[in-house]
């Protein structure tokens, strides 16, 4: 095991990310739930505020843990091309996966940010954070509506991934900070001693911890 837990991952994943402490227009975005822990590290360490971007992934159905997609606000879809060939999945079953998963995000939205609005990205630099990645499909989702707001510089940092997943990611962002690419990979959680859930609570805690984090610094 490489991390006690999703807070000392996320140290570990700012560590590597100093150059960008105190950079002017920094934002860092933090996918829910368990990615928020980790982002809050990493916001705390560079200065910089702390927000989500909801992702849903698309499971495929009876077989929910496997990815064979993603969508994301603005109405972005990514599709896991391999999974859905492989597996035949009918244009209609992806549909209907993907039309209840955009149902849910619009309901996250509201559950997490509440009034909120989401953070404006053109023009900053983005770190975009999460526990982990196996088959990439949420992150990829993530970046691509991100890239619809035109941020100056799209930064990923993760504490573990699956080396090709690492390498694929890599080339739809401009930097990736990959702390470690166990081979074999098998899953994100074998890398923790503790993966417990992140509930929605906690992300709203830990949200309000960083926006404090931040006043206090400016003070």
């Amino acid at each position: 095991m490489y991390f006690r837990d999703r807070f000392d991952a996320g140290r570990q994943v700012a560590a590597r990310l100093k150059k960008y402490a105190g950079h002017p227009d920094l934002l860092v975005l933090a996918l829910p739930r368990g990615g928020v822990p980790v982002g809050l590290e990493v916001a705390m360490a560079l200065s910089a505020p702390l927000d989500v971007i909801l992702v849903r992934k698309l499971g495929l159905p009876g077989h929910e843990e496997l990815a064979m997609g993603a969508v994301a606000s603005g109405g972005v879809r990514v599709l896991n091309r391999g999974v859905v060939e492989a597996l035949y999945v009918p244009q209609d079953v992806i549909e209907q996966v993907a039309a209840a998963e955009m149902a849910a995000l619009s309901r996250g939205e509201g559950d997490l940010r509440g009034e909120q609005p989401a953070p404006d990205v053109r023009g900053k630099t983005v770190i975009l954070v999460d526990d982990g990645l196996a088959t990439g499909s949420t992150m990829l989702a993530a970046a691509a509506a991100l890239r619809q707001e035109q941020p100056a510089r799209l930064v990923v940092g993760v504490p573990v991934a699956a080396l090709e997943t690492c390498d694929a990611v890599s080339g739809e962002v401009d930097e990736i900070v990959c702390v470690v690419t166990p081979e074999p990979f098998y899953a994100v959680g074998l890398w923790y001693e503790d993966f417990s859930q992140t509930t929605d609570e906690e992300v709203r805690t830990l949200l309000a911890r960083a926006a404090s984090h931040l006043d206090r610094r400016a003070a």
